[in-house]
């Protein structure tokens, strides 16, 4: 028989246990996703230090999470970026290189980042753009989706798309791949971003109704061309207040002339007032969709869910506003080739700025990690979990990050469809290495310590030959270890490739 004292301080103990045991579940609840993405975004962001752009929202969730201050996309055009960052593998091994192919052509049995989490018992949802569209003729569909990754879609469709008769383009009737603009009519509610994010708002409270583990991606359409927000937008940046960069008059002397291959004849219009009116429509583009993020992200504050949900916010590559005399993408110099990236992870660091370089396939293999989520066969990046967790008070207060290993990130990119030109580019703590064709068709060396802008090419300084050798045997390394796939599978990628085409 046992006393009544000692039961009591036992069941006491065995109260403690589990009070202890539901906390220690509590702090490590596998969280949900809110997977945030904007088309053609580049840093032109108040968090990362534009001082011109107006993007409070996005700022807001920098400083609940991490920045990524050197983050680069793997191709800096639509298809090709999407198709890597969602399945965490390179363009050598997704073999898409372009705006046509679709990735499950050489990769059908390939997992997805959205994919993995829906087998996992996650609710996979998406709404408007994650993979690839048309913009802005398949506004509305289903575009270049990918059915087995979600559960449910919803395609957004606004009044933008309605207005197209109103969009001023560089080539009159021409606006997804050609330099456009619209101060519109109307609300930010009539856009199709703004449609998206109200739905988002609606399946957050449905998520939340249901304690549903959720993996929401939202995919808004802007800044893509045409550049369209409603006119309140565009007043916020007034054309006085525009800057031009400064191109040297000499610049084109001094980088293969495969680096500019981008540009396009009716950019030549794009000068003094015209170019302004232009960078005006971008940066308003940039703060209407700001806007869009920051109503998800308020939705999310007030139905409980931020403690318990990993917010991730990128692009899916670079944008030139006329710096090299170029526009758009389709480029290997930092404008086009680096992306904004901002994760806020539960129990993360918050406000922290982080200087390791990484790339966009590091996303899949860091979600999965802080979730738990096996990593899918094939990926190619690594876990940013170790930069995201709050640091040890017994340790270094910055020891994750020290003993990070902070290696290069790859971008690249082929000119002219199958048979143009191939450059590849490195990007390190210090350098850009760009090589076109192998070298044969030429090289970039950009020291950013001291030339941020990319405007000095040191590759044909005999003062540098030491630094071009290094790095030609890291760029010959990691394309060696992590772009050649099996031989098996390359025989297969190839023949669909050889179909297809």
């Amino acid at each position: 028989m046992r006393f009544p004292w000692v039961v009591a301080m036992q069941v006491v103990a065995v109260c403690c246990s589990m009070a202890v045991q539901m906390e220690a579940n509590a702090a490590t609840r596998v969280p949900n996703v809110l997977f945030i993405i904007c088309d053609d975004l580049c840093c032109a962001l108040g968090c990362y230090g534009d001082p011109v752009a107006m993007s409070p929202n996005i700022d807001t969730l920098a400083s609940r999470g991490v920045l990524f201050e050197r983050s680069y996309c793997q191709y800096p055009l639509c298809n090709p970026s999407r198709a890597s960052l969602l399945t965490g593998r390179r363009p050598a091994h997704t073999t898409v290189r372009d705006n046509k192919q679709y990735f499950r052509d050489a990769n059908p049995e390939g997992v997805t980042l959205p994919q993995a989490f829906k087998q996992a018992g996650w609710q996979s949802e998406r709404i408007g753009k994650l993979y690839h569209y048309n913009v802005p003729d398949q506004i509305g569909t289903n575009g270049m989706d990918d059915p087995p990754s979600w559960n449910a879609v919803f395609n957004p469709k606004g009044r933008d798309v309605a207005d197209q008769s109103k969009i001023f383009s560089l080539k009159p009737g021409a606006f997804g791949g050609t330099v456009s603009w619209l101060a519109a009519d109307g609300t930010d509610a009539e856009q199709t971003d703004g449609i998206g994010a109200a739905k988002a708002v609606e399946r957050l409270e449905q998520f939340a109704r249901n304690a549903t583990p959720f993996f929401l991606a939202v995919g808004f359409y802007r800044p893509h061309t045409p550049y369209v927000a409603p006119k309140p937008w565009f007043q916020k940046h007034p054309l006085d207040g525009v800057q031009l960069p400064t191109v040297p008059p000499d610049h084109d002397t001094h980088v293969p002339p495969a680096a500019l291959v981008g540009r396009r004849p009716e950019q030549n219009r794009l000068t003094g007032e015209l170019a302004k009116e232009a960078v005006q429509a971008y940066y308003a583009s940039v703060s209407f969709v700001d806007a869009q993020v920051g109503i998800v992200l308020e939705s999310l504050e007030k139905l409980g869910l931020r403690d318990n949900t990993c917010i991730v916010f990128t692009s899916d590559h670079g944008y030139h506003l006329g710096e090299h005399g170029l526009w758009q993408k389709m480029s290997l110099f930092e404008e086009s080739a680096r992306v904004p990236l901002i994760i806020a992870s539960p129990g993360g660091r918050a406000g922290v700025a982080v200087k390791h370089t990484v790339e966009l396939v590091d996303i899949m293999p860091t979600l999965c990690d802080l979730a738990g989520v096996p990593v899918p066969k094939g990926a190619d990046g690594r876990s940013l979990a170790a930069l995201l967790r709050a640091p040890d008070p017994t340790k270094t207060p910055d020891g994750a990050s020290l003993r990070f290993d902070d290696r290069s990130a790859l971008t690249e990119v082929t000119t002219s469809g199958r048979h143009g030109m191939h450059g590849m580019s490195m990007r390190t703590k210090r350098w850009r290495y760009t090589r076109w064709d192998g070298g044969k068709a030429g090289r970039q060396l950009y020291d950013h310590d001291a030339d941020s802008h990319e405007l000095t090419n040191l590759a044909d300084r005999p003062e540098h030959a030491a630094t071009i050798r290094e790095l030609d045997g890291e760029v010959d390394r990691r394309i060696e270890e992590e772009f050649y796939m099996a031989p098996a599978e390359r025989k297969k990628a190839a023949a669909i490739q050889s179909h297809v085409q």
